[in-house]
């Protein structure tokens, strides 16, 4: 027996009845198939004496063994794949002698039996029952899972007598199938060459979606789901599942101009779709498909974080709703493959990101591109990282769509009991290269030869149905020339329109908030006021410590000095945060906060969370007044592109949350670059989704070395376009508060990048009035406050974020009169007239400086020299160019930013 789980390798009877006291005692203390073992058989302790004085214990054991095999290793020999069988033999098999019995005790009858719920019966019986259970077309995975009690679970839900369909339920899925195949043959004859990514070889995915909204929204009362997935299938899946108009399709194919033109577009498979329709039963679903770009995996964490929103937001309710459901449905090659998977696994059961629950279906073609398996991944299987969650997977033949339709109940019913993640691996094929003009015999002659024999999965489906006499000829042909003429009608209807149209993902969500592009509406003033007494009145509540609690010392000393800098009326930077986050919450909005260490702040600097000696967690900004908004904070694990991801899709939800994501330091912010390219900066033209999430990215040169120095501006000012960003770096106090508030009092919705401060944090210079809180506003343009006459300047020096307080020191140092130094906070969008008014108000300048602590090739100096050098001369000021962003010793970092200052005044 060469399993190493074998019980009787080494184990005498003496340990089996140690290892049962020690069940009586505490069935979790020992290993979780002999707890189950003992809790299904009927193992009392004077049974127990009789029986071992026989032999035939030694048998049942025999024959558990058996058993286990089956349960661990059955998936191995299930028929689950539809093209390529038993191309890898296992071993050790599943053969009888393996496990020290034979066939002359097939019909041999043994207690064992009634541990998979058929009673005491013959060898023959339980091996035809295993066989039934883990050998026919879902393979289970479920043996790693260490809780005794869901393995029970599981085991009762497969043991329990197979679900039988009605004869309407069958023609159902027959009539879906014929959808699934019929309309890929309609486009493959229409549009000749054309990309679709067709879903054929995986066509009862169709059939299984349906089926999950009618089994949730009736046994569990489910009103909406929230669904990403890859392109292949995408178009039938719009079409067939969600109802988008086949017209609107064709449009696409056709490749109309779009009516709007302020918007890019994506090529059709990539579009994302809302719909509300009914059910078979006549309940209405909510449906949503999430858009996507080629990032195959980067939707998961987008899905992720929509549906907590929509928990949070719009079911108002704990994190194991049943009201709303993600549904990922992966490719192969994919899933185990890119990174984001595991990341956002590992937000699956964390408290700031739990959603209840993910049912994930793999579209598994097994091939990528013209990648096999065996070139695509280590492990066995596509779904093996599923395993870090010790949750089940469920390997079906996509051919059998009866059995798939059952995996998606077990699916179903799994995640509403355990509100944990489950996989379907749903195995198919590929009929033709990865996409339609591709030519996949080039590198898969004998996978590709196989393909082209195989019958599809409507054809086996309407051969089994005619033996059964479920439907005859005449009905076959009759639904299939329905749906023919459906599409034929539509495709006509295609030809008369002249325009094509962006549909817009979560419309009803967005209603009224509108999309702003023009200049004059980006860069308008917003009114950010707020009453002076009602902000000191904030900061007592905020800043004051709770008296009966203990607090680490150093805490008591950060708030109290927080109240007497209130007292002065002055607030520095951490303060301004949390007083933007407070006017915000007392007027109503919601808050959510998360990122690496955000909670205290990675400088701690911030301490919106707070904690007793005892670890009780406490947020000062929750306990304002009675009507206010909620805040939620939560640190997130080390993941940039997962987090990030989840906190876009967060934002994407409302435009009534405030939602920030901070990078533990700015650079981080290149661990989510594909969620920053292909979502937030570009999402709005591509797919006219709106989102108003906040990046506050640390950024600023301190001798930290290249990793902490640069949040690569530059990066991000190369995505600007068309007002689809705002780009900021703010160097007051005030600026970034009213900024946050801007956020919020915005008409419309847009991305802000924040370049936030590390040493300015403390910097005694970088502080603001309560008084500039109250009445100010946000200015993009700072310009220079302490020069009293303007017509004594003759040198300007513009720059931005923290460079101004060391050239502001270096000014006072050598008391110039002749230096202006003026401020763009705002990079983007740039208000040109601004500082084009302000070079004017400076009449006898004689020289214009743009100056930098970045690399000459780094930081703001193309963007500046780009938009404004045609209208103003200026002379840089920065550290020759480099590779690196910054040196990584200290004392050189020190002789560059003298050089810097020096140069900047001589």
């Amino acid at each position: 027996m060469n399993d190493r789980y074998s019980f009787l390798n080494g184990i005498h009877f003496k340990d089996i009845e140690f290892l049962y006291n020690k069940y009586k005692e505490n069935p979790n203390s020992i290993e979780s198939t002999w707890s189950a073992f003992f809790h299904g058989f009927d193992f009392g302790k004077e049974n127990y004496k009789n029986v071992i004085k026989s032999k035939d214990i030694q048998k049942e054991f025999l024959v558990y063994d058996l058993i286990h095999a089956y349960r661990k290793r059955g998936h191995f020999f299930a028929n689950t794949n539809p093209i390529l069988q038993k191309i890898k033999k296992h071993i050790p098999s599943l053969d009888l002698i393996n496990f020290g019995l034979s066939e002359k005790e097939l019909d041999r009858y043994f207690n064992v039996g009634k541990l998979i719920g058929i009673g005491k019966t013959s060898l023959r019986n339980i091996i035809n029952h295993l066989k039934k259970i883990y050998c026919q077309s879902i393979g289970i995975e479920y043996m790693y899972i260490s809780d005794p009690e869901k393995i029970n679970w599981i085991e009762k839900w497969f043991y329990k007598e197979k679900l039988q369909f009605s004869t309407e339920e069958k023609k159902f899925f027959l009539k879906k199938l014929n959808e699934a195949i019929t309309f890929e043959n309609f486009i493959h004859t229409k549009f000749v060459g054309q990309k679709r990514f067709s879903i054929e070889g995986n066509e009862s995915t169709l059939p299984a979606l349906e089926e999950m909204i009618e089994y949730t929204s009736y046994r569990y009362l489910t009103e909406e789901f929230i669904i990403g997935m890859p392109h292949r299938g995408r178009l039938n899946i719009l079409s067939n599942f969600f109802q988008k108009n086949y017209s609107q399709i064709f449009i696409e194919f056709q490749g109309k101009e779009y009516k709007e033109k302020n918007f890019s577009g994506d090529v059709k498979y990539h579009l994302g779709f809302s719909n509300k329709r009914k059910t078979r039963k006549g309940r209405y679903i909510k449906l949503n498909l999430v858009p996507n770009p080629s990032h195959l995996e980067s939707v998961y964490a987008i899905v992720e974080g929509i549906t907590r929103a929509k928990i949070d937001i719009t079911y108002n309710q704990n994190t194991n709703s049943e009201k709303i459901i993600p549904i990922l449905i992966h490719g192969d090659a994919s899933l185990s493959a890119q990174g984001i998977v595991y990341e956002v696994l590992q937000l699956s059961q964390l408290k700031g990101y739990k959603t209840g629950g993910t049912i994930h279906i793999v579209i598994n073609n097994q091939i990528g591109f013209t990648t096999n398996p065996s070139e695509g991944r280590s492990s066995m299987y596509c779904t093996d990282i599923a395993k870090i969650l010790m949750v089940p997977v469920l390997h079906v033949n996509a051919d059998d769509v009866e059995s798939v339709i059952r995996a998606i109940y077990f699916a179903i019913d799994f995640r509403m009991r355990y509100h944990e993640d489950i996989f379907i691996d749903l195995l198919g094929y590929r009929k033709y290269g990865h996409n339609e003009g591709d030519e996949p015999r080039f590198t898969q002659p004998s996978l590709y030869k196989a393909i082209s024999k195989h019958t599809n999965s409507y054809e086996l489906y309407k051969i089994k149905l005619e033996k059964e006499k479920i439907v005859s000829h005449n009905d076959i042909k009759n639904m299939e020339k329905e749906y023919e003429n459906i599409l034929n009608v539509k495709y006509n209807d295609a030809n008369n329109i002249k325009w094509n149209v962006l549909n817009s993902f979560l419309e009803e969500e967005w209603k009224d908030t509108p999309i702003v592009f023009n200049n004059e509406e980006i860069l308008k003033k917003v009114d950010t006021r707020f009453p002076i007494e009602k902000i000191i009145k904030i900061s007592h509540k905020i800043f004051s410590l709770p008296k009966e609690k203990k607090f680490f010392r150093k805490t008591e000393f950060i708030f109290k000095k927080r109240l007497e800098m209130i007292k002065k009326e002055f607030v520095d930077w951490s303060m301004a945060e949390l007083l933007a986050y407070g006017t915000l919450l007392y007027e109503g909005y919601h808050i959510r906060l998360s990122g690496e260490d955000v909670a205290r702040g990675t400088f701690s600097q911030r301490h919106v969370v707070i904690k007793t000696e005892k670890e009780e967690e406490i947020i000062l900004l929750n306990k304002i007044f009675e009507k206010q908004g909620k805040i939620q904070v939560f640190n997130s694990p080390l993941s940039e592109y997962g987090a990030l991801g989840f906190d876009y899709g967060y934002a994407m939800c409302s435009p009534h949350v405030l939602t920030l994501w901070e990078a533990q330091f700015g650079d981080f912010g290149n661990g989510g670059q594909i969620i920053i390219d292909q979502y937030i900066s570009s999402g709005e033209s591509k797919w006219k989704i709106r989102n108003g999430i906040v990046l506050l990215l640390p950024h600023g040169y301190e001798g930290q070395g290249p990793e902490h120095s640069s949040a690569r501006i530059e990066r991000y000012l190369q995505l600007c376009a068309n007002n689809n960003l705002f780009v900021v770096n703010c160097t007051t106090p005030s600026n970034f508060y009213h900024l946050i508030r801007r956020q919020m009092k915005l008409k419309f919705r847009k991305p802000l990048i924040v370049f936030t401060p590390k040493s300015l944090l403390r910097n005694p210079k970088c502080l603001s009035t309560i008084k500039d809180l109250s009445t100010g506003i946000f200015q993009e343009i700072l310009d220079d406050p302490y020069v009293k006459k303007a017509n004594k300047i003759t040198k300007l020096i513009f720059c931005s974020g923290k460079i101004y307080y060391e050239l502001l020191n270096k000014r006072e140092s050598i008391q110039d009169e002749k230096t202006a130094l003026i401020r763009i906070e705002q990079i983007y969008p740039l208000k040109m007239d601004d500082i084009k008014k302000l070079i004017d108000k400076y009449e006898n300048k004689k020289e214009i400086f743009w100056v930098q602590e970045e690399p000459e090739n780094m930081g703001l100096w193309s963007f500046i020299l780009n938009k404004l050098g045609d209208i103003i001369s200026f002379h840089l000021i920065a550290p020759s160019e480099s590779s690196s962003p910054s040196t990584g010793s200290y004392p050189d970092f020190l002789r560059i930013q003298n050089k810097i200052l020096k140069k900047a005044f001589f």
